[in-house]
């Protein structure tokens, strides 16, 4: 397949058999007989690259997995997963679909520069869910008892990170309040007096200087955008160069907003950013017709992967996702509805202001 450019093999030394990152470890460990693989990762400088240049053409050098992997697209939610070779995979890891067909491209998608690797351990993951849904009261009973822990996939999904030196000169009208006193007669015909504010207004301008260090963009299309949201941030200080010893046996997402599309997404988050951060130099009590004209230099971009532990499961007919940041420990999701403790609460409810109306007559 044209995505599958890498050659290592990451075998056990012992037996041969296959060797898969175990993140309580921090190393490889063969999945049959539990020997740890020698070897050191994430050492060395994660480096930034100038997205000018890039823009321009990304190196072949700079494509592919580094290892032998193959590619499989659902139909459903148009997630693409990226599984070892030997992986039969017969449902999507992120929605649940049967729907999954193999994925050829025309050519590889550009090489991860740096990744988070996954931290917390599975164990630790199927407790601090199993607790996540037995807080939810709404959620139905089966789900604190089942708590579809049988679900659970560690997945490194996708992201683009942005750095720029920017520079931002803004104009706008501000406002400084004044008060005067008036006199008007209320409906009764009787004089008053009130206070009125108005606004004097005075043309007004400055600039600033900011740097944006690692701007995140998503690149995924299988999780809940929502839900990934409130499992940020990622410590992307943490960054270690990518090896692909650190995905070997896990599920990787590839990106499906190309490096283009992610910088033009970066560019207005930082515009966005910008035009706050002009908004509150602007002196007096309030503003109006604020204009920023910005201007970019020294900018740097990272493909990088980030870990999440992923729950998906169908319930009533409804698919539901739980997401868990797989470096911090973080939760969020979406559960079904109990309507039987709903009715119980509305009934409850309805008691309580029943009883309140009968002692308060």
């Amino acid at each position: 397949m044209a995505e599958s450019v890498a050659r290592e093999k990451f075998a056990c030394p012992s037996c041969g058999a296959d060797a898969h990152w175990n993140p309580q470890r921090h190393a490889l460990v063969c999945s049959y007989c539990g020997t740890v693989a020698p070897g050191e990762y994430g050492s060395g400088d994660v480096r930034e690259l100038d997205l000018v240049t890039a823009l321009r053409q990304i190196p072949e050098e700079k494509r592919g997995w580094k290892a032998e992997k193959r590619s499989v697209k659902c139909q459903s939610c148009q997630a693409i997963s990226v599984v070892d070779p030997e992986r039969v995979a017969q449902r999507c890891e992120f929605c649940g679909s049967a729907q999954i067909i193999p994925y050829d491209q025309i050519k590889a998608p550009v090489s991860p520069e740096s990744l988070l690797p996954l931290k917390v351990p599975e164990t630790v993951v199927r407790e601090d869910l199993r607790r996540w849904y037995g807080s939810r009261w709404f959620a139905p009973s089966r789900l604190k008892t089942d708590a579809a822990t049988d679900q659970i996939k560690g997945i490194y999904l996708p992201y683009w990170t942005f750095d720029a030196q920017a520079q931002a000169h803004w104009s706008a009208d501000s406002g400084y309040y004044y008060y005067t006193s008036e006199t008007y007669r209320d409906a009764q015909g009787n004089t008053r007096t009130r206070r009125v504010r108005h606004v004097r207004w005075q043309a007004s301008s400055g600039s600033l200087n900011h740097f944006f260090d690692d701007e995140l963009v998503p690149a995924t299309k299988g999780v809940d955008m929502t839900l990934l949201r409130k499992v940020e941030p990622f410590p992307t200080k943490e960054l270690v160069p990518f090896s692909a010893g650190f995905i070997a046996g896990w599920v990787v997402e590839q990106y499906q907003i190309d490096l283009v599309g992610a910088a033009q997404h970066a560019r207005q988050q930082m515009e966005s950013t910008l035009h706050g951060l002009c908004a509150k130099q602007v002196p007096g009590d309030t503003y109006r017709n604020l204009s920023v004209r910005s201007q970019f230099g020294q900018q740097t971009f990272k493909h990088i992967l980030l870990p999440v532990w992923l729950v998906s499961y169908v319930y009533g007919g409804r698919t539901f996702q739980v997401i868990v940041n797989g470096y911090t420990g973080t939760i969020a999701g979406k559960h079904p509805l109990s309507p039987w403790k709903i009715a119980a609460l509305i009934f409850v409810l309805l008691i309580a202001a029943l009883l309140f109306l009968l002692f308060n007559r």
